[in-house]
């Protein structure tokens, strides 16, 4: 088969869409360290997690187990409506940069939460609704989380309530405007609705807010309003496992047509994005049947794998939630009021944070003008307006492209466009304006943060 014979986008028929997510954990030869209780530092256990999660994504966190878990039919149902996703070959960027390499992206954004949260989204309030709950609390950051989880409990009739960093409510009003047609009601956070948010506004006034105080608010709702649970829109084990449809379609796709990639890149912000896309491979990896290059990017202005510590963390500043092992900057670390909404996460997924250890896969961390420089190049040429949260992977495979340019090597490289960046046209403006910055946190800053992780024996 010839180059040329490869179709612009690669679609999998309906019969080929997976029938199970893949559970990478069973297959890490280290898994990653448990939860732990904030009381006891012991474990967390399925009777620990119950009052905070519903019942079966509890199992889901704690399975190390099982390398496949069957979707229910409900959810492949939903699937369907915007399901499988393309993957793409980037003809026309590849001709524009007069690189031999040869670009492919998986777009997530062909839904109208604009990404790939829908995914796991749909799972949460599936089980939720199983379980008899009235409703859920979650956080989000940029939005389309929260956008994809009253979207799903819309579908399903629950109740939402979303705290969101007031950073995103302030710059992304419309798409808070989306979460409340679909019913939710969205409060920005930290908020004196909540005791923990009247003490995160007393110990830091003014503050823009982050992914880890969001958290905490939701969880307080939660455990104090009978009949609901909290969901989380990423980090989580059981995240990671829905978000696994990714990267089998991806890998289905690219073995449709013979394709090997040499590369794989993500947007790595706590997770969920990157840990579905490289599940398949990584998998390949661990068992020795493949050796893929697999980048995550993250902003230097909130940098938890290239300047973080490897070590257990609450995941949220309010610290009422389980700690997690994990590369994190520390619970207290609120971010600069960068664009990348969904990026701006004190921590790193345990299961990511394992395989980073472990040298399975390299991180890199890109300053914010140059993410929006590469956004706008992409658009540009593909034709598709991306978010700020993906161009960082956008941004590190424009760089590899351009390096094969000099060396003449035709490298494969496969990287995911989470969603769509109609939303964050603030963002988009202040780039064009000249007046966005790279702020990017002192060794000093992050080390009074440093002092502050927990004692764990």
């Amino acid at each position: 088969m010839t180059t040329k014979e490869i179709p612009y986008k690669i679609y999998l028929e309906e019969n080929e869409m997976p029938q199970a997510w893949y559970n990478l954990r069973a297959d890490m030869i280290n898994k990653p360290a448990p939860l732990i209780h904030p009381g006891t530092h012991q474990p967390m256990t399925l009777e620990d997690l119950a009052p905070v999660f519903c019942e079966e994504l509890c199992k889901q966190e704690l399975n190390n187990e099982d390398p496949f878990i069957e979707i229910p039919q409900e959810i492949r149902d939903f699937y369907k409506m915007y399901r499988p996703s393309p993957l793409v070959r980037a003809y026309c960027l590849e001709e524009k940069l007069g690189t031999p390499a040869k670009i492919y992206y998986k777009f997530e954004g062909n839904n109208t939460s604009g990404s790939h949260k829908l995914n796991s989204a749909i799972a949460q309030a599936y089980y939720a609704k199983q379980q008899g709950l009235k409703g859920v609390t979650t956080e989000t950051g940029a939005g389309q989380w929260g956008t994809a989880l009253s979207m799903a409990c819309s579908y399903f009739d629950l109740d939402c309530k979303v705290f969101m960093v007031k950073v995103s409510y302030e710059q992304k009003p419309f798409r808070r405007e989306v979460m409340r047609t679909y019913g939710a009601d969205v409060t920005p956070s930290p908020s004196t609705t909540t005791e923990i948010g009247k003490k995160i506004l007393a110990d830091h006034p003014g503050t823009t807010g982050s992914l880890g105080c969001a958290i905490s608010e939701a969880v307080e709702v939660a455990t104090s309003t009978p009949g609901y649970r909290y969901v989380l829109g990423s980090v989580l084990n059981q995240v990671l496992l829905h978000q696994s449809i990714i990267g089998l379609e991806t890998k289905a796709a690219l073995d449709k047509y013979g394709i090997v990639p040499d590369m794989i890149i993500g947007c790595a912000g706590g997770g969920s994005n990157l840990g579905g896309l490289i599940a398949p491979f990584m998998g390949e990896k661990i068992k020795g049947n493949a050796d893929y290059r697999i980048v995550a990017v993250e902003p230097q202005s909130c940098p938890s794998f290239t300047r973080g510590k490897y070590a257990y963390d609450f995941c949220d500043t309010g610290m009422v939630c389980p700690l997690a092992k994990m590369y994190t900057l520390g619970s207290g670390f609120i971010p600069a009021a960068n664009h990348a909404g969904g990026l701006r996460y004190h921590g790193m997924s345990p299961v990511l944070s394992q395989l980073y250890d472990d040298g399975l896969m390299e991180a890199i961390s890109v300053p914010q003008t140059e993410v929006f420089a590469a956004a706008e190049e992409f658009a540009r040429v593909e034709g598709i307006l991306p978010a700020p949260e993906s161009s960082h992977a956008i941004k590190v495979a424009l760089d590899e492209a351009k390096k094969c340019i000099e060396t003449g090597e035709e490298k494969t490289i496969v990287f995911g466009l989470t969603g769509t960046g109609y939303f964050d046209m603030v963002a988009y403006e202040k780039f064009h304006d000249g007046v966005m910055d790279d702020y990017i946190p002192t060794d000093e800053e992050l080390q009074k943060y440093f002092e502050t992780l927990p004692k764990i024996d």
